[in-house]
């Protein structure tokens, strides 16, 4: 019996894991886990599965075993896997990327604005994947167990820029795809918002496609649809009739910030998709409205900025800590509202 988390559509999260629960039948035969779940769960290999033991992916009873457990009848085994492979050709290109941070299992980087993370319909080059494939294939030596493809774990919108963490291997894929999936990996986003924000909050309500419009998602505050999604933020700074704030996700679900701060009736700044991308605040003079218009050509989309990322190294089990600027044009964008601010 099996009861699986995961969503069918891997755009549905931020997070690119997959979360099963399996319940072993009562006529159970005593058997190794690895070759239990070989037999139960599609596209899925041994060495996948054994390196998910290695890494401390599956439970039995709340419990992480090794890939030579014996299952027994009744047992609740639990395993927490990246997604498989995409059937899709990865294309290298040779497009720059903002490195923060490299070794021989992960990277980090510094993803910029109208880019797509992943090979998709309709977005089949110039993705960050794409330009991952060029830099694997450029380096001097991959590790041993270098499984052919960048290892994704989580994703951030195309006009959101900041930090992502990919894996080279497949026991970091493994290790990072649990520390996702326990919520231990802390990130930390600017955004700019519409309106006077209270001075810190959570916002807490399920996300997920829109019923009427399926390209967006919304927020389900009963719970009837969606998924459970929170967020922590604090007001940074204040401009009068925009706020910057910074905001620590909970969980990872598509849009959250986005779909969150509508919510509560502060879109994000020159959010098309959420209606940021008017003047919502403010006054009615032409100036203020030339102002206003001037700042939205500063970005490509809406005001939102992955800055931070913490996790815990796959190999060295040592904390890493990294930041990544603001870009020009959200820099600019903030200075400008300063000097407005000081004159009225």
């Amino acid at each position: 019996m099996i009861e699986d988390d995961s969503t069918l559509d891997i755009d549905q999260e931020e997070e690119l894991f997959e979360h099963h629960r399996i319940k072993a039948d009562k006529g159970q035969e005593i058997t190794r886990i690895d070759k239990f779940l070989l037999d139960r769960l599609p596209n899925t290999s041994r060495n996948k599965i054994q390196v998910a033991a290695k890494n401390g992916n599956i439970h039995v009873g709340g419990k992480a075993v090794k890939q030579n457990y014996k299952v027994k009848p009744g047992d609740e085994i639990s395993i927490v896997l990246p997604y498989p492979v995409r059937e899709i050709t990865l294309i290298p290109q040779d497009i720059p990327l903002d490195i923060v941070y490299e070794d021989e299992c992960l990277l980090v980087v510094n993803k910029e604005a109208n880019m797509v993370v992943h090979p998709g319909y309709g977005n089949y080059k110039d993705t960050l994947v794409n330009a991952l494939v060029y830099h694997f294939e450029q380096l001097p030596s991959l590790p041993s167990d270098y499984f052919g493809r960048p290892g994704l774990v989580h994703r951030i919108d195309k006009h959101t820029t900041g930090l992502l963490v990919i894996a080279k291997t497949e026991f970091a894929l493994n290790h990072l795809a649990k520390q996702f999936f326990e919520r231990t990996i802390e990130r930390r986003y600017y955004a700019l918002a519409w309106g006077d924000i209270p001075s810190s909050g959570i916002i807490n309500g399920h996300i997920g496609r829109s019923l009427k419009n399926r390209k967006v998602m919304t927020v389900f505050p009963s719970g009837d649809f969606g998924k459970h999604a929170v967020t922590h933020y604090e007001v940074e700074e204040r401009f009068g009739y925009v706020t910057l704030v910074s905001c620590k996700l909970e969980t990872g679900r598509t849009h959250q910030i986005r779909a969150h701060f509508q919510y509560i009736g502060h879109p994000l700044f020159n959010d098309k998709e959420y209606g940021g991308d008017r003047i919502l605040k403010g006054t009615t003079s032409s100036s203020y409205k030339q102002f206003v218009e001037n700042n939205f050509e500063l970005l490509e989309g809406q005001a939102l900025h992955a800055f931070s990322l913490w996790f815990t190294h796959p190999e060295k089990s040592s904390k890493i800590y990294l930041e990544a600027n603001l870009p020009l044009g959200f820099s600019a964008l903030l200075e400008r509202w300063r000097k407005y601010c000081k004159n009225f």
